[in-house]
């Protein structure tokens, strides 16, 4: 297990992919970080 190992975070930087161990970061919503503002 190290560099080689596709299964270990290591492994999966090593190789330049993701998956389980290593996620991608969570992207956050635009809708959630901007309130609506109404105008009238």
């Amino acid at each position: 297990m190290g560099k080689g190992d596709r299964r270990t975070r290591r492994g999966k930087i090593f190789n330049g992919s993701y998956g389980k161990a290593r996620p991608h970061r969570a992207r956050k919503k635009t809708a959630e970080a901007k309130p609506a503002a109404k105008s009238k």
